[in-house]
């Protein structure tokens, strides 16, 4: 008998495991048909056909007989056993040549440390310049075209592409009641003028603002007038002292002392203070209503 024949196939049946689980009442029939088939009578032409037809008859002699389809079905089980190590065992030799060929590649290539640490320092240093873009964005965001030299004792005025002081104002007010926004604050002072930015600054405690006019008297007009919210009032100065030499009639009576004699810890007392006093005049109005 050749060990290569599936007699399962041979009979036009399924084979392995379902073919293991077929009954008598299929192979009987499933013979009748391939017989009707294969007969020599219905091939005249085919020099095969006693052969095959012969190789059927003896397929089905050996599963009808239940000694020989149980070792027929165990030839048939070690040998898919068999296939699927062979098959692991190849799976596993060409998973070593390509890890071997990988490594020789590796080993006549740049080393892999170096060339990770030099993508990293790469990067480190991309990421180190788009920090220093952004701090310096936002340094020179403070005050938009303001140079830094004129606030610390320049003579104020044009020249040197920078914002006129003059036009700038510093808005205070508390962290209380409604707070202010870029948008609320350039509703508020461009009734007085044009507005040409505001940026905001402040911390946790209290919320202040630089409001860019287009001209001097529009920053000069906001001065005692832009008042805001009254349960959260603003306090409005000039950036530049001079400035409050012609303005600073109208908030006299809220502090004796201009603010263009105050600098440093000495301004920002004032300034908490005038923040105080309008808060209790605002709540003072708010009651008397």
């Amino acid at each position: 008998m050749d060990s290569t024949v599936d007699h399962y196939t041979v009979l036009g049946l399924p084979s392995g495991e379902e073919g293991a689980n077929l009954t008598d009442k299929d192979i009987n029939k499933a013979y009748k048909f391939k017989a009707l088939e294969l007969h020599p009578d219905k091939r005249p032409d085919d020099p095969n056909a006693a052969s095959n037809f012969q190789q059927l008859r003896t397929s089905y002699d050996i599963l009808k007989d239940l000694k020989a389809r149980k070792l027929f079905d165990d030839l048939l089980r070690v040998k898919r056993d068999n296939q699927r190590r062979q098959s692991q065992r190849d799976g596993k030799r060409r998973k070593m040549v390509s890890d071997l060929e990988q490594r020789e590649r590796d080993a006549f290539s740049s080393d892999p440390a170096a060339k990770g640490k030099e993508e990293e320092d790469r990067i480190a240093k991309q990421l180190k310049d788009e920090i220093a873009r952004i701090r310096a964005m936002h340094a020179k965001k403070v005050v938009p075209g303001f140079d830094s030299k004129k606030e610390s004792g320049g003579s104020g005025g044009g020249g040197g592409g920078g914002v006129d002081q003059e036009k700038v104002l510093k808005v205070s007010w508390e962290k209380i009641g409604e707070d202010y926004s870029a948008d609320k604050l350039r509703e508020l002072f461009s009734k007085f003028g044009e507005v040409e930015d505001v940026v905001i600054k402040g911390n946790k405690k209290k919320g202040s603002a630089l409001v860019v006019m287009a001209t001097k008297q529009g920053a000069l007009a906001t001065i005692g007038s832009v008042i805001g919210h009254l349960s959260n009032p603003l306090l409005v100065l000039p950036l530049k002292p001079a400035m409050a030499a012609d303005s600073w009639g109208a908030s006299k009576s809220v502090e004796s002392e201009a603010p263009s004699k105050l600098v440093g810890a000495g301004y920002q007392a004032f300034e908490d203070s005038v923040l105080m006093k309008l808060r209790k005049a605002a709540a003072k109005q708010t009651k008397g209503d």
